[in-house]
């Protein structure tokens, strides 16, 4: 079983180092703030994945799954929701005519944070579409849906802090060499 378990951590990895809105919303908190900043934005991120773990361990998630229109509707929710920070990315790119991550710091940051990754369409699948491959359905689905979703978690947290902490070395060298 320990197999299983090392091969969902590499499956997820590369995933959770691709960028994305949840990505982007610590970075824009590094960059405002400092690594601190990152670090409070990861833990609402966290949270935002255990309620995904929540429902993957109830079954919720396989029934969202199982009713197309309820899991569009999810997704399509998750894709506006991206929709709406590339837009505001592109303003910025086009009123400047240069790629500035905004370095506004949220006032809440883990309460954002936890909104990003609630509504993540990369985090809706992974635990929707790619974890439960990783459940032997005649053992205990729960334990074995929180394990993972532990590794997940887990993963997420250290990756993104250790990119809090690098991001915010890199933001001071620059803000140093200006």
């Amino acid at each position: 079983k320990m197999s299983v378990l090392v091969l969902f951590a590499l499956t997820v990895t590369p995933l959770i180092f691709t960028p994305g809105p949840d990505m982007l919303f610590i970075l824009s908190q590094v960059m405002g703030k400092d690594a601190k900043a990152g670090m409070m934005a990861t833990v609402g991120v966290c949270c935002g994945y255990l309620v995904h773990s929540i429902l993957v361990a109830l079954g919720i998630a396989a029934i969202i799954v199982s009713f197309p229109v309820l899991f569009e509707t999810i997704r399509w929710l998750g894709i506006a929701y991206l929709l709406y920070l590339a837009f505001g990315l592109l303003k910025s790119v086009f009123s400047k005519n240069a790629l500035n991550i905004e370095k506004k710091t949220s006032s809440n940051p883990i309460q954002k944070g936890f909104f990003t990754a609630l509504l993540n369409p990369k985090g809706m699948l992974i635990y929707f579409a790619i974890l439960p491959q990783f459940i032997d359905k005649s053992a205990n689905t729960v334990s074995q849906g929180l394990i993972l979703s532990f590794i997940f978690i887990s993963l997420i947290f250290v990756v993104y802090c250790g990119l809090s902490i690098l991001f915010s070395k890199i933001s001071q060298k620059t803000q140093i060499d200006e």
